[in-house]
């Protein structure tokens, strides 16, 4: 029983980090149909912006050093930052091209961001010691204890998935980005002004990054270059398998990747167990085969089966 529970909240905890990351991919796609590769370089930037010196500091020191709540704030806001500029610079001359072209321009960009990493950092691995006192457990029961950043990382992505929730549902913003999910052409034609919808897309894009980059340096301790590449393909995964243009799927696919990935640690036989990730692509493959359109359609796709 005690197995069972660590490995029910380790479950929940991969399938929160992996849910946060495909919803950041889902929003973009929603609205402007791109699959943003660049995604995990934004999370990979977020985690080297903690060891940048800048004006930041002074306005730490003035009131006595680094609190939590300034390095989150500081780190989201660099991450939202960066996801902006990439659009009016980027992304803004190639919205009206092929999903195609603006995929490939997102890979180039995605390279792009981590050698520029690399010419500042270098390549080499560096330690980042944040916020240490989540690396702790806590004990549940005799027999349990659970990493507190776990238990964190569950409750920030449910406070933020009811926060998302009641942006889309009761804000005039959310209302115009639900309706350019289902059909942008149309919302445009009713008056919604698309490259304002796709920047505030990018806004809430690079913020889930910022929060995800904060709480996966937190759990690794150790900043790469290229930390963003590997959990980009499981996100990009996810959202596939929860259906492409659902935020609703992108959950649902997050939380279905990392709970698989779990649950087959758990199974796996020990000379097995290295081969987890194969086993999980394996099981993608299966779904898609069964259902191609993802776990969850979209409305308007619902309305045309």
């Amino acid at each position: 029983m005690d197995f069972a529970i660590q490995t029910i909240i380790s479950a929940l905890s991969f399938g929160s980090f992996y849910a946060l990351g495909a919803l950041g991919i889902g929003l973009l796609f929603s609205v402007l149909r791109l699959i943003n590769f660049a995604h995990g370089d934004f999370i990979t930037l977020g985690g080297y912006a903690l060891i940048v010196p800048s004006s930041a500091v002074v306005a730490a020191a003035l009131i006595g050093g680094f609190h939590p709540v300034l390095v989150i704030v500081i780190i989201v806001a660099f991450v939202v930052i960066l996801a902006l500029l990439t659009y009016f610079l980027i992304f803004q001359y190639v919205q009206n091209s092929s999903p195609a072209t603006m995929m490939i321009v997102s890979f180039a960009l995605g390279y792009t961001l981590q050698n520029i990493v690399v010419m500042i950092y270098g390549g080499r691995p560096k330690a980042v010691n944040l916020f240490p006192e989540l690396t702790g457990q806590v004990q549940l029961s005799d027999g349990v204890g659970v990493q507190i950043l776990q238990l964190v990382i569950i409750a920030v992505t449910w406070i933020l998935l009811i926060a998302l929730v009641l942006f889309f549902r009761r804000t005039r913003a959310g209302v115009q980005m639900r309706a350019a999910a289902e059909d942008f052409r149309m919302a445009r034609m009713l008056g919604v002004r698309g490259k304002r919808l796709i920047a505030l897309a990018f806004i809430l894009s690079g913020a889930l990054a910022g929060i995800m980059s904060l709480l996966f340096v937190t759990q690794k301790g150790v900043l790469t270059f290229e930390m963003g590449v590997p959990i980009m393909l499981f996100f990009f995964i996810a959202t596939v398998i929860g259906g492409m243009g659902s935020l609703v799927g992108a959950v649902v696919g997050g939380y279905a990747v990392g709970i698989a990935s779990v649950v087959l640690s758990a199974v796996l036989p020990e000379d097995i167990r290295p081969f987890r990730d194969a086993c999980v692509f394996l099981i993608v493959i299966i779904v898609l085969l069964w259902r191609p359109q993802g776990l969850v359609l979209k409305k308007a796709s619902q309305e045309r089966v």
